[in-house]
């Protein structure tokens, strides 16, 4: 897949990022706090998530990111069995974890992570990149 700027956006819901995949460790730097709807793309360098009435979009950088998984909850929420998107990356020393909803049926889902994996590259870091 080449990477886009922006052509490939998909509307879904930022959960939220938690510290070390424990729901009750909310990360609030960055302006990663706040959930919320909006579009989501992959750009040159950077997974990107814009939430609706911002201004600036989130961003996690590819050379963060050390997988991505998919689970049914996060941040202590649940979402009607929707397969939820964990990008899970390194800022500051911290083990984050960071949760999207793209789609509502697994396969779309799938079709995403697989977007990411590719325009991450291969697995630098400790974390598994495969689905679970």
């Amino acid at each position: 897949m080449a990477r886009s700027s922006g052509s490939n956006r998909r509307t879904g819901h930022y959960l939220g990022t938690e510290i070390e995949e424990k729901w009750w460790q909310r990360y609030d730097r960055n302006k990663l706090l706040a959930r919320g709807n909006g579009e989501c793309w992959i750009d040159q360098d950077a997974l990107c998530f814009l939430r609706y009435l911002t201004k600036d979009p989130i961003k996690i950088r590819f050379d963060a990111i050390v997988g991505v998984k998919i689970a049914k909850w996060h941040s202590g929420r649940w979402y009607c069995g929707r397969p939820i998107v964990k990008v899970l990356w390194i800022e500051d020393g911290l083990k984050l974890s960071s949760g999207f909803i793209v789609a509502r049926d697994m396969d779309n889902t799938l079709r995403f992570v697989g977007e990411i994996k590719e325009a991450v590259g291969p697995p630098h870091g400790g974390a598994s990149n495969s689905p679970s």
